[in-house]
């Protein structure tokens, strides 16, 4: 693999990168965690290395920049504020910290469940090969950035990034369909003076600098996917730092699943998220690459990759966290995925099941414990036979995610209506209750949506969805979803992945 340090990797966990630092070449296999991240309660007082987060910087924090940071109109006036991550009231300003102390370490913090400095959800700009950074308490974009050496370049709508993924820290790993993966550094302040001027050379708002002139771009690296476009490598996803135990955390990598144009069958990668060097390859033999591949993916609590295949077969695949591939069949595991059910998004819960969403109403679950399905195809189909009238009666379900008490999330669209097409909307599910619960917020509520792609929960709870047709976000109260803020001045956004790294938080290593 080839692999481009864009940022930290000259001497990352010294904190020193010098000038002149672009394009140096990391080793080809990673002995695994290079360093360490020291939590305390505000999350960057004690670190080691510079991957710990630190105080995020003013301008991120407030919102502003330059160009104005985007589009934004509001359908209401209460803004709630945020202290931290864990279970939020969308309508007040409090917040409960979830999690406990790590391994029973007193004084010691889980990942993910200090006092934030800051909460953002990355978009991806399809067509513009960028990934946007939007302030999910403002509703403000406060960066944009090249995922590629794209100027110039005329990109397909099918082409260019799409998948987005955040770790604990809030950095990104952005998968392009045209092959490349690139991260990009959250925290300005944590960013590396490249060219030594004394100040971070970033972008603070929907204006992108060019390709290697942004100073919060770390490291890209190609993906020897085949086909072209639209088959291009879909499935990346973060992992849960590692616990070292005195409080010392590994810094996370990052899972990528591709069709390998070099022998025509699945690929997995486990990336170092330091410098984007290679920690663990799988290869999964006899998959079918002629269509889709690897399309989705997600972590359990203990690291373990799972995808879904949107080829033939359609099943799900486990991963094995740092495992070694002796033969062919090691470290990696196939469920069929069960009769009459599709595959497109996914996500998983804090109870550990996997849901995927699909075509014609398609929605189940595979508990990773007792490595079984379910489905509620049924209740959707009854539900959406009898709907509300701004919705269609048999959809094809997107991006999900699942929120703190388990209710479903779901991007629709009309079956068959990927160029638009009418009443997108976003499916609301409780499978914890009998009857299941479903309600439906389509175009009646949230006006002006075209093409409904992905969702997410920020910080504060509240849902987000991605609308590519409509080159907008919506932020949505889920109490009152005809309460919403919109964002605008997206191009083309694709994204129905783990945008905001909020999935990750439910799932964290036990």
């Amino acid at each position: 693999m080839d692999a481009t340090k864009l940022g930290r990797s000259c001497a990352a966990l010294a904190g020193v990168c010098a000038a002149g630092c672009v394009g140096v070449e990391p080793p080809e296999m990673a002995e695994g965690a290079s360093g360490g991240i020291v939590l305390s309660d505000t999350r960057g007082e004690s670190t080691s290395g510079t991957d710990a987060a630190g105080d995020s910087a003013a301008a991120a924090s407030s919102g502003a920049g330059e160009g104005g940071g985007g589009e934004s109109t509001s359908a209401s006036t209460d803004e709630p504020g945020s202290t931290g991550p864990g279970t939020t009231d969308p309508a007040s300003s409090s917040t409960t910290a979830s999690g406990d102390s790590s391994g029973g370490e007193p004084g010691c913090v889980d990942p993910g469940t200090s006092v934030v400095d800051f909460s953002y959800i990355w978009i991806a700009n399809t067509t513009q090969g960028t990934v946007s950074k939007i302030d999910t308490q403002s509703a403000t974009e406060v960066g944009r950035y090249l995922v590629d050496d794209y100027e110039g370049a005329s990109i397909a709508s099918c082409q260019g990034p799409s998948r987005t993924s955040v770790n604990l820290d809030g950095d990104v790993a952005v998968l392009d369909r045209g092959g490349g993966l690139t991260k990009v550094i959250a925290d300005d302040a944590l960013c590396p003076d490249v060219d030594g001027s004394g100040s971070i050379d970033t972008s603070t708002g929907p204006e992108y600098r060019a390709w290697l002139e942004d100073e919060c771009v770390d490291w890209h690296v190609e993906i020897p996917h085949s086909g072209n476009g639209c088959d291009g490598p879909r499935t990346v996803q973060w992992t849960a730092p590692d616990p070292l135990g005195n409080c010392e955390y590994a810094s996370p990598r990052v899972w990528v699943a591709f069709c390998n144009a070099e022998d025509d069958d699945v690929t997995v990668w486990l990336l170092d998220g330091d410098d984007g060097s290679l920690v663990q390859e799988t290869a999964i033999p006899g998959y079918d690459c002629n269509t889709y591949g690897p399309y989705g993916g997600v972590v359990d609590s203990s690291n373990n990759l799972y995808f879904v295949d949107r080829s033939s077969g359609q099943s799900l695949y486990e991963i094995e966290y740092d495992c070694v591939q002796a033969d062919p069949s090691d470290c990696w595991t196939e469920y069929p995925q069960p009769g009459g059910e599709d595959a497109y998004g996914i996500t998983i819960d804090a109870d550990q099941r996997i849901w995927i969403a699909g075509g014609g109403n398609s929605l189940y679950s595979f508990d990773t414990v007792a490595k079984t399905y379910a489905s509620l195809q049924d209740e959707v189909d009854a539900f959406f036979a009898d709907g509300p009238p701004d919705s269609n009666t048999t959809n094809t379900l997107r991006g999900l995610v699942a929120d703190e008490e388990g209710v479903l999330w779901i991007a629709s669209i009309a079956s068959g209506a990927w160029s638009g097409g009418s009443n997108p909307g976003l499916l609301r599910v409780d499978p914890s209750v009998e009857p299941v619960e479903l309600a439906w917020y389509g175009p009646d509520t949230l006006g002006g949506i075209e093409h409904a792609a992905g969702a997410s929960i920020d910080v504060d709870g509240y849902v987000w969805l991605v609308d590519t047709q409509g080159d907008q976000a919506f932020k949505i109260d889920p109490v009152t979803p005809s309460e919403h803020e919109v964002v605008g001045g997206l191009e083309h956004p694709y994204t129905y992945s783990d945008m905001t790294g909020f999935a990750l938080t439910q799932v964290l290593p036990q």
